[in-house]
This record gives structure tokens, sequence and C-alpha cells, in this order.
């Protein structure tokens, strides 16, 4: 049975493989069939293991086979012909066409860098008694008005921007709207700020490095807190009297050097405090828009001392500050005759802001020679006298260092809220006596982001002089820049 069933594999086996034995030989031996078989079998056992990885390995390659396609067709491209590539250009030079012209047509374009700004106020007012200020007629006196105290546009950029070392010199050029006179109906659109400044130190090697710059040009006097901050960073909607009363608020033409020494620096709050500020120039003294009026120069200098202190000091943010001004004014006599008189100004300032609390003083007096009966200067000199305490406090993020640094979109700022009460007494001439004027403020400050605030403000006056009445104001103003 085993015999027969070894000649049965063997023939299948011969079959498979196309080999046919002869018809007519004869019966092999069994010790030949045996070796056959046993070289059969091996034979078989290595076909096998080839044909068991030949699968596999014809798989594998199949799918390489299928996956290498050419660039074109694997993103579903057709090669581009000279009309196609032509067509690209001609799209690509009618959109460089078409972004010029925008640029050409609706953008404006300047030789340097330039920031275009501006700042515009609208305010509501209320008062009791009535008032003929502002009407042609005295006799139909008001209650309420709508106004526009201040709109001014200009731009502000570099002429020469220093990358290496910050030495920069920067330009401000501004305009502003003035109220029209009831007597000729018409507005004025004046020059402001028109100035050149330069930086002789260092401006981006650190916080700790001291500065000094020179401006030349019209500009704001480095006098007290207020009367050198621009008209729409003031806190109240009405400036403290000596302000205007003794022409500190001011623009002039001249040359001003401003600096500071031994900045105190805290980076984690971004806090830089200078132990010294100073401030010294020369101006002309005629006002904004003017040449010099006579023959003399006014001189001004101002020193500032900040207590040196950490940030986390009760007393940081402690400021102690002295402002001067001296020069020469025309004084007009019945004969004609031109005289001049001297005009001083000293003042005195102190400046406490630690959030939420903060606190300013300001004093102010004025000296101005006057004429005496036999038309010359001196002798009966006007002195005269104003002090302004102010006190507030202030809740909310926009003034907040971390608030401050994070990216902002448009003009969005987290909102901050501010309550303050301000007194504010003038005494115009010391001499007189029974001439003060008392304004005492309540005041509440919303602002929206860093140009736009509402301001709303009640105002007493009380006048010293007993004909005079006192007087009740509200005012609500809305300030917006761009």
């Amino acid at each position: 049975m085993q015999s027969s069933t070894r000649w049965l594999g063997a023939a299948a086996l011969l079959a498979l493989y196309g080999v046919t034995p002869p018809i007519e030989a004869a019966p092999p031996s069994n010790e030949a069939l045996q070796k056959q078989i046993e070289a059969l079998q091996k034979t078989v056992e290595v076909l096998q293991k080839k044909l068991e990885a030949q699968p596999v390995v014809s798989a594998q390659a199949e799918k390489n086979t299928s996956d290498a396609v050419l660039p074109e067709e694997e993103a579903g491209l057709e090669t581009a012909t000279k009309q196609d590539v032509e067509g690209i250009r001609a799209d690509l030079e009618n959109y460089k066409y078409e972004q010029q012209r925008r640029r050409d047509t609706a953008t404006a374009n300047t030789t340097r860098g330039t920031t275009l700004g501006g700042t515009v106020q609208v305010r509501a007012g209320w008062q009791n008694p009535r008032t003929g200020a502002g009407s042609t007629a005295l006799s139909s006196p008001r209650n309420s008005s709508f106004d526009i105290p201040l709109a001014q546009f200009g731009a502000s950029g570099s002429l020469f921007k220093d990358y290496s070392e910050g030495k920069n010199l920067d330009y401000r050029l501004f305009f502003a709207y003035a109220k029209n006179n009831p007597a000729t109906n018409n507005s004025n659109f004046n020059l402001t700020d028109a100035y050149l400044r330069y930086s002789f130190l260092p401006t981006v090697t650190g916080l700790e490095e001291p500065k000094l710059t020179v401006t030349v040009g019209q500009q704001l006097i480095p006098f007290g807190l207020e009367a050198q901050a621009d008209e729409s960073l003031r806190p109240t909607i009405v400036s403290a009297q000596f302000v205007s009363n003794l022409g500190v608020g001011t623009r002039q033409v001249g040359a001003i050097i401003r600096g500071d020494y031994k900045p105190y620096v805290d980076y984690g709050f971004n806090y830089r405090a200078p132990l010294l500020e100073y401030a010294l120039g020369v101006v002309n003294g005629s006002g904004p828009n003017k040449s010099d009026d006579n023959g003399r120069k006014d001189f001004l200098g101002r020193l500032a001392f900040t207590l040196p202190v950490d940030y986390n000091s009760a007393f940081r943010e402690l400021k102690l500050g002295a402002s001067i001004y001296s020069g020469k004014k025309n004084l007009n006599s019945p004969t004609a005759v031109v005289t001049q008189g001297k005009t001083n100004r000293y003042g005195f300032d102190i400046y406490y802001n630690h959030a939420p609390f903060g606190a300013t003083y300001e004093f102010a007096q004025g000296k101005d020679d006057a004429l005496t009966s036999s038309n010359k200067a001196g002798g009966s000199a006007i002195t005269s006298r104003g002090h302004v305490l102010t006190a507030f406090y202030t809740w909310g993020e926009q003034w907040v260092n971390s608030s401050k640094t994070q990216s902002k979109y448009d003009d969005w700022w987290p909102k901050s809220h501010q309550l303050f009460y301000r007194w504010d007494q003038w005494e115009p001439n010391r001499a007189v006596g029974n001439d003060k004027v008392t304004i005492n403020t309540l005041g509440y400050n919303l602002f929206f982001a860093q140009t736009t605030k509402l301001q709303l403000n009640f105002n007493h006056y009380t006048y010293q002089k007993p004909a005079t009445s006192s007087v009740n104001e509200i005012l609500a103003q809305f300030q917006y820049g761009f």
C-alpha cells in the first residue's frame, strides 16, 4: 500500500512539471525510485518556500508600482502649455496694476514716516443763573449750550530714525480750531504745535539710560503739571484758573532742553522714575504764531525730584517740582510810549499717584509790572496767585501695565473709571482783596480707550465779591481721538 502511494505521488509530480515516463521503458527498481522520490521531495520543498515568499513580494511590488505616479497625475494637473503660462503672466500684471492704482488713488503718500492724528471734544453744558457769554445780545441770556471746545488735527513722525542708538530727529505739526467770535461770526483754525525734537542720548539701550532732548519751534512750556499737558490729556473739563490767567498754558516759540538723571527702573512692572527731571529754555514770550514783540527774550526752567523708592513702596511716584518763568512785556502808556516791564512766574507742585489713589497740588504766582503815574514801569507790580488741589480714585485695567502690554485690536481697551474732587482758587490781585474766585468740582471720567473718554463735571463757582452771586454749572463732554 505504501509503495502504491509513492508511485502515485511521483506520477503526479512528473505530470505537473510536464515529465511523462516512457511507456516502453522497464520499470525501475525500488532503490532507484526511492532516490528519485527523495530528490523530488527536496525540490518540492524548495519550490514551496519560493511560492510562499512570492505572493508578498508581488503584492508589495504591485503597490509600489501603482503608487509611482507622475507629479502631474498626483496633483490632478495637466502639463501647462505656453498659452497657460502667458495667461498667468497677464493675470499677474493686471493684479500689479490694480494694486498700484489703489495705492495711487486711495492712499496718502508721504516722503517720511508720518502718523496722522487728532482730537475732537463735544460738550453740553448747563448753568444757573443764566449767562450771556458767547451771545451777541446780552438781553437774551441762556442756561444751556452745545459746543465744540476743541478740534485739532496734525501729523507727527521722524525725519531721521536712528536704528542703532535711537538718536532720532522727530517732528510734530498740529492745527486746532478756535471758537468763533460772535461779533464777526468767524471761526479760526490756527497752528498750535510746530517743532523739531532731537535726542542727544541713545534711547534704545534700555530704560536705565538718562534722556536728553532739545525741542525747537512752537510748543507748550514746562511749567507745573497741568500747563505742560496737552489739552486732550487734562483731567478736568475746565482747566485750572492760573493756567490761562498767568499765560503759562500758552504756547511759545523758542528752544527748550529737557532731560532726566539717574532713573530708577523696575522691568517687572515696566516702571521708570528718574531721580531728577530738568528743563531749560528760551522763548519769544509773545505767544503762538507771533514774532518777538520786543528786544528781550524770556527764560524758563523747571526741576522735579522723585522720591527714590522701589515700585512696592507706599511713596511710589511722589514727585516734587518747581518752575520759574522770567521775561519782559510791553506796557503801552496813554501817550503811546512803549515801556517794557517784568513778567515773572513762579510755581511749586506735588504729584502723587499710587493706584488706585492719587493727588496733585499746584501753587503758582505771577508778578507783572504796571505803569506808574509817570508812565514808567515798576513800583506798583501786580501780584496774582493760584492754588489747585486735586484728589482722585481710579479703578479699572486700562492703566495697568500688564493689560497695556497685551495685544489689542483696533482701539479696544479695558474700561477704566475715575472719580475726583478739585479745589481751584484764583486771586487776580492780592493788593485789592475781595477778588478771589473759587471753583469746587466733583467729576467722573469714563475711559473707553486711550483716546476716548466721557467726562462729567459739576462746578460750583464762589466769588469773594459780595455783589457777585455764586454759579452752579454742569458739563458733559465726550472726547475722541484718531
